[in-house]
C-alpha cells in the first residue's frame, strides 16, 4: 500500500511538473509571437498607413503609443521600491563584511572587463569592415540632435571619472528615488542592509517590513508581466511604423556591424565565460535566458528588465537571492557591454565618414572613455547614444555624425540592451557559482521559461501568512522582537562574531 501511495504521489508530481514546463514554454512563445508579429505588423502600416495621417495619429500614436509606454512605465513604476527592497533584504543577510566585499569587488571588475573587452572587439571589427565607407556626413543636419543633446545634460550630470564617483553618494536619498538615480540608491540601500544584518533581531520589525514588502513587489510585478505580450507587441509594431525598410538601408552596415560585434560578445566572451569560469552548460543558460532577452530587446530598457531578469536568476538558474538582488540592479546601471559595443562601432564609422585617422592613442582613449561613460549611463532608452557625445568629443570627432546614427538608435538600442542584460545575468552566474551560492540542481532543470507570467500568485514562494512575521505575547521595547522572527539567517554571523 505504501508502495502505491509514493508512486502515485511520484506520477502527480510529473504530471504537475509536465503541466507547469507546458505553460512556461506558453510564456515563452507568446513573448517571441509578440515580437514577430509587432515586426510585421509594424511593416506593413509602413507601407499602408502614412505617417500623420487620421489613422497614423489613431492607431500608432494612439493605441500603439499608449499601450507600449503605459507597459514600460509600469515596469519602471516598480524598478525602485524593488530594487531598494532587494538590495536591503540580500545585504542583511549577506552581512559578512568578507563576503559582501568579495562579491561586490568581484561583480564590479567583473563587469568592467567585459566591458572593456565589448570596446576592444567593437573597435577591431570596425576596423575591418569599414561601416563609414563611402558615406558623406557633411549634409547632416545636426540641429535636432544638439538640442536633444542639450535637453540630456541634467539627466546625465557630470560624466567625469571624480564626477561618476561622487555622483554614486546621494545627498538626498527622497531625490534621488524620485529621479530614478540607481546608483545612489544602491549605495543607500547597501548601507542600511549591511547595518541591520549586523543589528539582527534587534531591529526585526524593520527586517521584517522589507520582507513584507519584498513579497508585495513580486506579487505586484507577476501581475504586471501579465500584459507584457500585449505591451511587446505595440512597442515593436510603432518603432517599425515609424522606422520602416527604408529607414535604416543607407546605414544596414554599421547596423550589421554592431550586431556582429553584439553576436560576438554573447557568444564567445559570454559564452567561454560561463563555460570556463563557471564550469556550467552555456546553451542551457541561453534557453533559460531567451524570453529575458527577448523581453529586453522589445523593451530597450535595461531598468525595465530588472525584475524578470532577477526572477529568472533566482528561481530558473538557482542564484541566491542574497547575490542577484546585489548585482542584477547594479548591473543594470554600471555594466553597458551593447552601449560599449555600439560606441566603439560609431567611432570607427565616424572616423572614416569623415575622413579622420584615429592613432593607438586615440583608440585607447575610446576604450577607456567607454567604460567611464557606461558606469555613468542610465538603463533607460536612448541615453546611449547621448552618452556618445562624450566619446566623440574626447577623440576629437564632430558630433555631428552622432545625428545620423540617431535616425537607426531603436534598432542599434533593442540588440545592445539585450546584451547588456545578458551580461548581468552572465557575471551574476559566474559569481554565484564563484562563491557557491548558486544551486545547480535548479540550474540543470529543464525548465527552459524564465518567469511564468500566467502563474497564479499561490505558485510563488512568498510567505501567505503574515501572522507569522507578527510579534506576540506581551508587549514589549519598541525593536525588540517578542517571538524569534524568521531571520535567523540574517543573525547568525552576528551571534558568531560577538
Amino acid at each position: 500500500m505504501a508502495t502505491e501511495q509514493t508512486q502515485a504521489a511520484e506520477q502527480q508530481g510529473q504530471d504537475e511538473t509536465k503541466k507547469r514546463g507546458k505553460k512556461k514554454g506558453n510564456v515563452t512563445a507568446w513573448i517571441l509571437f509578440s515580437l514577430a508579429a509587432g515586426i510585421i505588423v509594424g511593416i506593413i502600416c509602413n507601407y499602408a498607413i502614412p505617417q500623420g495621417s487620421q489613422a497614423d495619429q489613431v492607431l500608432i500614436e494612439g493605441v500603439f503609443y499608449f499601450v507600449g509606454q503605459g507597459f514600460i512605465r509600469l515596469m519602471q513604476m516598480l524598478v525602485v521600491p524593488l530594487v531598494f527592497c532587494s538590495i536591503v533584504m540580500g545585504a542583511a543577510s549577506m552581512s559578512d563584511p568578507k563576503m559582501l566585499g568579495k562579491v561586490g569587488i568581484g561583480t564590479i571588475l567583473m563587469y568592467l572587463l567585459t566591458t572593456a573587452l565589448a570596446v576592444i572587439i567593437a573597435l577591431a571589427l570596425a576596423q575591418v569592415i569599414d561601416p563609414g565607407a563611402g558615406l558623406d556626413l557633411d549634409s547632416v543636419d545636426s540641429s535636432s540632435y544638439m538640442s536633444t543633446v542639450e535637453s540630456a545634460q541634467d539627466t546625465i550630470g557630470d560624466t567625469t571619472l571624480v564626477g561618476t564617483l561622487l555622483n554614486i553618494i546621494p545627498t538626498n536619498i527622497v531625490s534621488a528615488m524620485a529621479d530614478g538615480t540607481m546608483l545612489q540608491v544602491i549605495f543607500f540601500a547597501l548601507i542600511l542592509g549591511f547595518i541591520l544584518g549586523r543589528l539582527g533581531s534587534k531591529v526585526a520589525t524593520v527586517n521584517r517590513f522589507f520582507a513584507q514588502f519584498n513579497a508585495v513587489m513580486m506579487r505586484m510585478t507577476s501581475a504586471v508581466l501579465k500584459v507584457a505580450p500585449l505591451g511587446i507587441f505595440c512597442l515593436i509594431a510603432r518603432t517599425f511604423q515609424n522606422l520602416g525598410i527604408s529607414g535604416f538601408l543607407p546605414l544596414l552596415k554599421l547596423i550589421g556591424t554592431v550586431y556582429l560585434g553584439l553576436a560576438i560578445q554573447l557568444f564567445v566572451v559570454y559564452m567561454l565565460l560561463l563555460a570556463l569560469g563557471a564550469r556550467l552548460n552555456p546553451f542551457h543558460f541561453l534557453r533559460k535566458m531567451l524570453p529575458v532577452m527577448m523581453f529586453a530587446f522589445s523593451t530597450s530598457s535595461s531598468n525595465a528588465t530588472i525584475p524578470i531578469n532577477m526572477e529568472t536568476l533566482e528561481r530558473r538558474i538557482g542564484v541566491d537571492p542574497k547575490v542577484a538582488s546585489f548585482t542584477i540592479p547594479l548591473g543594470a546601471t554600471i555594466n553597458m557591454d551593447g552601449t560599449a559595443i555600439m560606441q566603439g562601432v560609431a567611432v570607427i564609422f565616424a572616423a572614416s565618414a569623415f575622413n579622420i585617422n584615429l592613432d593607438f592613442n586615440a583608440l585607447v582613449t575610446v576604450v577607456v572613455t567607454a567604460v567611464i561613460a557606461s558606469v555613468g549611463t542610465a538603463g533607460v532608452p536612448g541615453v546611449g547614444t547621448i552618452m556618445l557625445t562624450m566619446v566623440f568629443q574626447t577623440v576629437g570627432l564632430p558630433v555631428e555624425g552622432v545625428a545620423m546614427i540617431m535616425g537607426i538608435d531603436r534598432i542599434l538600442d533593442m540588440g545592445r540592451t539585450m546584451i547588456n542584460i545578458t551580461g548581468d545575468a552572465v557575471v551574476t552566474t559566474v559569481m554565484a557559482r564563484w562563491v557557491g551560492m548558486l544551486d545547480k540542481r535548479v540550474f540543470d532543470d529543464k525548465t527552459t521559461a524564465a518567469v511564468d507570467i500566467s502563474a497564479e500568485p499561490a505558485e510563488f514562494d512568498e510567505p501567505t501568512d503574515y501572522d507569522e512575521y507578527a510579534e506576540h505575547g506581551e508587549p514589549v521595547e519598541f525593536g525588540q522582537s517578542g517571538d524569534p522572527d524568521k531571520f535567523d539567517k540574517v543573525e547568525e554571523v552576528h551571534r558568531v562574531r560577538r
